[in-house]
């Protein structure tokens, strides 16, 4: 590795000349909060919201159980999910805060208000017209992300009826997720960092209390009444901070292009494929496990559940704070802030994937146990959802760091350089699920995705390297080997205290609880304790 003294020779931005800087700033922004503090907030409530999507999938699975009106509610739910991650969160989000945070460096009050007009208006409009297509073409998207759905069979059916419930939320949260990178550049973490807590309450609220109105065989469509409903909760509540911020979109159509939304375009369309990797193979999944035994959907979902927590705690938690910082400090020119940015988020990140990783590999049978396995989800759920997490788990880490390494590209505007990645990526998960499904059924689709996970993070990091844009400091191996031994020490530990999981299964809800919160918090701390003995402080963890 090089030394953090060696600089990224160029961050691909160009000011504006003084002069009109300076005539042309918009009104002045409080000071910037720490990464940290910042990073803890977004953490904090992404925790609670977490937490809750982890009640929301008890619930499901305990009322619904994994069948197949179940594996139809995930397939109509996944496809808007999936657009919504690849394009609200993704794209959108990676190409909109860049110029976002430009205009707000370089350009007056009045211009960074036309460009949040025009954004509204565009982005409005293509998704209505997108929405309004695929809930009358529902059963050929149906047919295209679940082909092992026979056409007239219940499950296809469902799918058919609640996807053209839950593709609405796609609008919806793609507005949320543009007044929610507002927000973010603004340094207003929290607000967008609550919302998803929305979804989740909306979704529990409908399996408990609005489910038992519809007929039982369809009750599921409760929870696509709930998804709709959330979709409007979360875009209500974010529009009055945007007022406050005096940013509240009066969304124009002009037939004249204006120039910011020209560059967000550009760089849109290649960032589709940079963020989207990591759904993409997961969709694929889904797609492929449609011809597996019933409940091989079900079973994928809820280990995939698992493996987003670590992930959307801390590592969407890092990218979300750093995106913004990164892209002023291009627009600024501070290619060594740049780089010591990048270098505190992957030091950070590594810190808890490492040891996440590797607590979700060994814990699979137990977490999923205490988790879902109650009413209708059954001992042998909980087995088959196993062998997939078990396969997901190390994966993490790769899931982990291609959240904080991408905004090392998207912050220059580059979209093109993940692309290539993403494409060898996407080709070598296709091949390794061809390889792997016949040999392991649904575990070999989620090793798939694991393994090209590794490719698309390790081709990020070595691109950034290679070309100077990034340059990892000395130090940074060093605590890579610590944490290792650490992680080595702590997986000891849960080894000698964990009860097997046949005891797991048969011990009541109440036990298996105080086991888990037992088990997890010595693992923790035995973690921590190793690092503390091996001279982590908390210096090391400030930007």
């Amino acid at each position: 590795m090089s030394d953090s003294s060696q600089q990224p020779n160029s961050l691909g931005s160009k000011a504006l000349k003084a002069d009109n800087v300076a005539s042309s700033k918009a009104k002045p922004v409080p000071k910037k909060r720490g990464m940290l503090v910042s990073t803890g907030v977004v953490s904090f409530f992404t925790l609670i919201s977490r937490v809750l999507g982890l009640i929301r999938d008890i619930v499901i699975a305990a009322v619904f159980g994994a069948s197949g009106v179940t594996d139809a509610f995930f397939v109509a739910f996944k496809i808007p999910n999936f657009f919504r991650r690849l394009f609200a969160e993704g794209a959108f989000s990676q190409a909109f805060v860049p110029v976002l945070s430009e205009y707000k460096t370089q350009r007056s009050a009045p211009e960074i208000k036309q460009l949040v007009n025009r954004v509204a208006g565009s982005l409005s409009g293509i998704l209505s017209v997108i929405t309004v297509i695929a809930v009358i073409a529902s059963p050929l998207l149906i047919w295209l992300f679940a082909p092992g759905f026979e056409a007239g069979e219940t499950r296809q059916i469902l799918a058919t009826q609640m996807l053209q419930l839950t593709f609405p939320y796609l609008l919806l949260i793609s507005l949320v997720a543009f007044s929610g990178a507002v927000l973010n550049s603004y340094d207003k973490f929290a607000v967008p960092a609550f919302t998803p807590i929305l979804l989740n309450v909306s979704l529990i609220a409908a399996a408990l209390f609005l489910a038992p109105y519809f007929p039982e065989q369809v009750s599921i469509k409760a929870l696509a009444w709930g998804v709709l409903i959330a979709g409007v909760l979360q875009l209500a509540f974010q529009l009055p901070f945007l007022y406050r911020l005096g940013l509240l979109p009066k969304p124009t159509l002009k037939p004249k292009s204006h120039e910011g939304v020209k560059r967000i375009y550009l760089l849109i369309f290649p960032a589709l494929i940079g963020v989207g990797v990591t759904q993409v193979n997961l969709l694929l999944d889904s797609i492929l496990a449609s011809f597996l035994a019933t409940g091989s959907i079900s079973w994928l979902y809820y280990s995939e559940r698992l493996i987003q927590l670590p992930i959307g705690i801390f590592a969407v938690a890092i990218g979300t704070v750093i995106l913004p910082k990164l892209s002023s400090q291009v627009a600024e020119q501070s290619a060594d802030a740049f780089n010591q940015t990048l270098n505190w988020a992957v030091r950070t990140l590594l810190l808890i994937a490492l040891p996440a990783g590797a607590a979700l590999t060994f814990l699979a049978g137990p977490l999923l146990t205490t988790l879902f396995q109650y009413q209708a989800f059954t001992p042998e759920d909980v087995r088959m959802a196993q062998l997939s997490l078990w396969a997901y788990a190390p994966g993490v880490v790769g899931f982990m760091l291609i959240k904080v390494l991408a905004p090392g590209f998207y912050a220059r505007q580059d979209t093109k350089t993940p692309v290539k990645i993403a494409v060898i990526a996407m080709v070598a998960n296709m091949l390794l699920n061809l390889m792997l499904v016949w040999h392991l059924d649904h575990a070999g689709l989620a090793l798939a995705t694991t393994l090209s996970g590794f490719i698309n993070a390790g081709l990020l990091f070595w691109t950034l390297v290679k070309s100077n844009v990034f340059a990892p400091t000395r130090d940074l191996g060093v605590w890579l080997l610590k944490m290792l031994i650490a992680v080595s020490a702590m997986l000891a530990v849960l080894w000698l205290i964990c009860p097997s999981l046949p005891a797991w299964l048969s011990a009541g809800v109440w036990q298996r609880a105080g086991w888990l919160i037992g088990v997890c918090a010595t693992g923790a701390l035995s973690y921590f304790a190793v690092l503390i003995l091996l001279g982590l402080r908390p210096r090391h963890l400030r930007a």
